[in-house]
């Protein structure tokens, strides 16, 4: 019981300090840019009807898909207690090429630029 009861006053101490820190920290020198809202790049006090700039929007998409395939490939390690591990190598090999494939396709196209 004694083990028990450190362990939970150890991690109530590292709480409130972590805690206590977080909240001290970022006002020792506060500024403009940090009193401000983050909007995504814009600015918060301008006009709501600027134009969304399309290049942001496919990156953004881009990063979606290349980071949803680790979904994909998350059971591979388990597949080796399967009766036919070669079959779910070979399917994460396909995803793989077939997300390179669409990478060097967008790299090709531009899609990846950030100015024209």
């Amino acid at each position: 019981m004694n083990l028990v009861m450190t362990m939970i006053s150890i991690s109530i101490a590292l709480s409130l300090i972590l805690a206590v820190v977080s909240f001290w920290l970022p006002m020792i020198t506060p500024d403009h840019e940090k009193l401000s809202p983050y909007e995504c790049g814009f600015d918060p006090m301008g006009s709501a009807r600027l134009p969304f700039s399309l290049r942001f929007f496919l990156v953004a998409i881009l990063f979606l898909l290349f980071d949803l395939e680790i979904a994909l490939l998350l059971p591979l390690p388990w597949a080796d207690q399967l009766s036919d591990p070669l079959l779910a190598f070979t399917w994460a090999c396909m995803i793989l090429i077939l997300l390179t494939l669409g990478l060097a396709y967008e790299w090709i196209q531009g899609g990846l630029e950030w100015a024209e």
